[in-house]
């Protein structure tokens, strides 16, 4: 019985949870081949305040885009007209 847990921000509307809701049901039902009356789901809203990485809570600020981690694999793709690009 697959159980997924979307944890994310505040701010998707309740159509957007549907849908996601419906996608998530049938794609893992067919990759896992399994009934979609199995799979279970739950959304968790949690506030940036709630939330952190590397060392930092999301509410702060901190420029997220100068972390490797968050620099696109190809940095032709990265929007160079953005200040201290």
């Amino acid at each position: 019985m697959p159980f997924i847990r979307i944890d994310m921000f505040p701010g998707r509307t309740l159509e957007q949870k549907r849908e996601l809701a419906e996608v998530l049901t049938r794609e893992v039902s067919r990759i896992a081949k399994c009934k979609p009356e199995t799979i279970n789901f739950i959304f968790t809203d949690v506030s940036r305040e709630d939330w952190g990485r590397n060392g930092y809570l999301f509410c702060d600020e901190y420029e997220y885009e100068n972390d490797p981690e968050d620099a696109p694999a190809d940095s032709s793709a990265r929007d160079t007209s953005a200040p201290g690009s």
